[in-house]
């Protein structure tokens, strides 16, 4: 992709598309490619709207909160690069992908995502991919351009609250499986054995308890 603002001279970027200046891309949907350069189990994890609160960096960011705490990242990203570069790496942002919201919303979270990683990687970040699918419609884009044999991120948080939202997750989980055969997965939430028993023995799954959990809400 060129550079847009490589382009037109004086022109905002409202588009982010400088994130993407070095970015090589997969796909019919063209997402950048995310490369998992070594894998590294993160010891704990913070919330991106804690990052200005804490003095311990030995930690890796995530954004699995809601979307408000975090879109200011995609809006002004070079805002926060230092101070996400003092912690030991990030997860790559969870911008919902609600199953109501139109397919070509979701597709773009996801891109917006993938946008987020590859630039933080370009500026030295290390990062673990976030896969989040809505549907069966996003499964195949959540996917795309991830690293197999490596490690990736999954929140199970607010997805197991209904009957189907249990059948589209587990479905779902098993399909990205399939096609990335993670070595290891971060897991943030909770873990039903009818869901993640079978991968136990074949993926090492680290879990990490949500903030809900943890304050016995």
């Amino acid at each position: 992709m060129a550079n847009v603002n490589s382009i037109r001279k004086g022109c905002k970027d409202v588009f982010n598309a400088s994130l993407l200046s070095n970015a090589n891309y997969v796909g019919a949907l063209e997402f950048p490619i995310i490369k998992t350069s070594s894998i590294e189990i993160p010891k704990k994890l913070i919330r991106f709207s804690k990052i200005f609160k804490t003095d311990d960096f030995d930690q890796y960011v995530h954004f699995y909160e809601d979307d408000v705490n975090f879109e200011r990242i995609w809006r002004n990203p070079q805002k926060y690069l230092d101070k996400l570069k003092e912690f030991k790496g990030v997860i790559s942002p969870d911008f919902s992908l609600y199953r109501d919201m139109p397919l070509i919303m979701q597709l773009w979270n996801i891109f917006r995502s993938r946008t987020i990683a590859n630039w933080l990687i370009e500026n030295g970040v290390k990062v673990i991919p976030n896969i989040r699918f809505g549907d069966s419609r996003t499964i195949n884009a959540a996917c795309e351009g991830i690293d197999s044999d490596s490690i990736i991120a999954i929140g199970s948080h607010g997805c197991l609250k209904s009957s189907i939202d249990k059948n589209i997750f587990a479905d779902g989980l098993d399909i990205v499986i399939k096609k990335l055969s993670p070595k290891v997965i971060i897991l943030y939430g909770s873990k039903p054995s009818y869901i993640f028993q079978k991968y136990d023995e074949r993926i090492k799954i680290i879990q990490y308890q949500d903030d809900f959990y943890s304050k016995g809400r």
